[in-house]
């Protein structure tokens, strides 16, 4: 029986269509599915874990105060005091993504107001956010704005520039605050009808 001779090319091209092979079969197979993320934590976990004192955090570190003592004007001065701000300011810009995330509920079934004579309870909350969440979002984003402007002015290390944009986040906090937390106090209506009006 003679021999068959098999060329170094012909093992070569018979590799690379099992190998093309291949790859068509890969290529039709249907994509894994992303795992859902969590969204245990409530909104009102990620306010009074995140939002809340990262606010505060900022409000505290760029302040004019006055006392018994005289004006004193408070702001970063070291590189380390400027990175811990700037920490702050970052929180404050991703957590409204956490905030609008679907699923996300306003408060666990436990929780109550803790001033039911001003606070409106959780299930009102959640009533006003579900009923339009466009609306929601839109505040949400004010906030992201703010925290950017706060951002601009930390990497600048412009302290004055800073204060500017922490009274933007306190505004856009309050803002959401009187629709969603607090929309029968009236005098939080009234003083904010007063500072839109610049007085």
């Amino acid at each position: 029986m003679p021999a068959i001779r098999i060329s170094v090319g012909q093992v070569l091209l018979g590799a690379a269509l099992a190998f093309t092979g291949c790859g068509r079969s890969n290529s039709n197979a249907a994509p894994a599915a992303a795992p859902a993320l969590l969204t245990s934590a409530t909104i009102k976990d990620i306010m009074d874990s995140m939002v809340d004192p990262s606010a505060d955090y900022l409000f505290e570190s760029v302040a004019i105060v006055g006392d018994e003592h005289g004006i004193t004007e408070r702001a970063p001065h070291t590189d380390e005091e400027w990175l811990e701000v700037r920490r702050r300011a970052v929180q404050l810009l991703e957590a409204p993504n956490l905030l609008v995330m679907h699923g996300r509920t306003v408060a666990r079934p436990e929780d109550t107001s803790k001033n039911p004579n001003i606070e409106l309870e959780p299930p009102q909350v959640q009533a006003l956010i579900d009923a339009d969440r466009p609306a929601f979002v839109t505040r949400a984003r004010a906030l992201q704005d703010a925290a950017t402007m706060a951002l601009k002015a930390i990497d600048a290390k412009d302290k004055d520039a800073l204060f500017q944009a922490s009274d933007g986040i306190d505004q856009a906090c309050e803002n959401c605050h009187l629709r969603y937390w607090y929309p029968n106090d009236e005098r939080a209506q009234a003083a904010a009808a007063a500072r839109a009006a610049g007085k």
